[in-house]
Parts: C-alpha cells; sequence; structure tokens
C-alpha cells in the first residue's frame, strides 16, 4: 500500500488568472479548497519572470496554507533563494531550470554540481526547511545525492509518463532501481512531471518508500471536466 501524500501545483491556476488580469480564479482560494478536498499539500514553482505564481502570491499562500508547503524552484536565482528563506515553506525542492523555460526537464548532476549543491543546500537547511532535489532516475545520480546533504530526492517522472502506455513494466524499472538506491542510501522519494490518473496508481504500488507526489498540469486539466473536488479524490484514490 502506497503511504504518499498528494501536493497539488497551482501553477495552471495562477497562469488562467494572470491571462485576464484581475483575481479570477483567485489562487489563494483555490488553494485552500484544494486542502479543503483532500490535498495533503500545495506546490507552487514561481519562475522570475512571474508568468504564473507571483512572488506576492507566495507570501499570501504561506500565512494560508495548513498542510505542507512545497516550492519548487531554480536555486541559482537569488530572487528565488531569498523567497525561499523569507518563507520558510515545510519543503523546497532544487530544480536545475534555464532562465526562461517552459518547464522542468532534467534533474540535476549530482556528482557535476556535488559542491554547489551542499553549499545552497546547507543554507535552507540551517533554516529548518526540509530540502529535495530534482534527479534523474539514475541510481549514480541518486548515490551521489546522498551527499549533497538533501533530505530527499524528486524523481523526475516525465519518461515513465512517455513511455507507460507501450511497455510500463519497462517504463518504470528505472525508477525503481532508483528509488532502490534511496532507500539504500537513506533518502526520502519524492516524484513529480506528466503523473496522471492512468499512470499514477502502477507509479505509487511499484516505487519502494515514495512519500509524496507533486502534480499540477494533468489535475487541472482533468478538473476542467471532473470537478476540482472530484478530481483530487480521484488522485488520492490512486495513492493508495
Amino acid at each position: 500500500m502506497s503511504l504518499a501524500k498528494l501536493s497539488v501545483n497551482i501553477n495552471k491556476i495562477a497562469t488562467l488568472r494572470n491571462s485576464r488580469g484581475g483575481n479570477n480564479p483567485n489562487v489563494l482560494q483555490t488553494a485552500l479548497d484544494c486542502e479543503r478536498f483532500g490535498a495533503q499539500g500545495i506546490t507552487v514553482h514561481p519562475r522570475p519572470d512571474e508568468r504564473h505564481i507571483r512572488y506576492q502570491d507566495v507570501y499570501d499562500l504561506k500565512g494560508q496554507i495548513q498542510t505542507e508547503f512545497n516550492i519548487e524552484g531554480n536555486c541559482q536565482e537569488e530572487k528565488f533563494v531569498e523567497l525561499v528563506l523569507a518563507n520558510k515553506p515545510a519543503q523546497v525542492t532544487l530544480v536545475p531550470d534555464a532562465l526562461g523555460q517552459i518547464t522542468s526537464n532534467h534533474g540535476w548532476d549530482t556528482i557535476k554540481h556535488q559542491n554547489y549543491l551542499q553549499d545552497v543546500i546547507a543554507v535552507f537547511k540551517q533554516a529548518g526547511i526540509r530540502v529535495s532535489i530534482f534527479v534523474d532516475p539514475n541510481p549514480e545520480m541518486v548515490e551521489a545525492a546522498k551527499t549533497t546533504g538533501t533530505d530527499r530526492i524528486e524523481l523526475y517522472t516525465e519518461s515513465y509518463a512517455v513511455h507507460y502506455h507501450q511497455d510500463k513494466e519497462k517504463a518504470i524499472l528505472p525508477y525503481v532501481k532508483a528509488a532502490e538506491m534511496a532507500n539504500k542510501v537513506g533518502l526520502g522519494i519524492n516524484a513529480g512531471h506528466d503523473l496522471d490518473l492512468h499512470n499514477l496508481q502502477y507509479f505509487a504500488q511499484n516505487i519502494p518508500g515514495l512519500l509524496e507526489v507533486s502534480i499540477g498540469h494533468a489535475l487541472i486539466c482533468d478538473a476542467l471536466y471532473l470537478g476540482l473536488e472530484n478530481t483530487i479524490q480521484r488522485y488520492l484514490y490512486q495513492l493508495k
């Protein structure tokens, strides 16, 4: 049985709001509703151009969120580091984004960037913030992640999602191996990117020690048809 928590990424709600101006839909109210409907966490991924989540949203959310608040982003941006330290979320997820990137598309090279990650992770840990770092499903990268000082890894699941319908056993195998390494070295396991109602249950059932999934785009798309409360309940059911 999976014990993984569902953290809802609300970036797309902010994208919709920003496309028209004003405050409809209300990002803060949507986050509170997600919690009320059963979500066990709220994730935001602010980017420097504030094209979806604005920095002010993070301050507004921090004061109201009752579940776990997870802020994702590029720690190579000083503004991001300052934002996280000012708000002290339950968790910060460090993603190696390039400037202007549409969405995250690769994990950290935890060997090449070992010293950098050690330094930046220590800053967040000193502030009492749990740290997770985005990694590809590569046992070598997971093993090296341990010595960065991070608490968790977040497995980047796009490859799994892309290949799931062709051969789900083959698609998940690298993730199982990565998870086994994480368990061996004592790292917590999160996962995210393109997980949805089709592929989530199989992933959750086969990844040993999975603690949290962060889902945004697919969940918000499903909510257009199914309604937000019903959608969150369906995702939670996949994690049982």
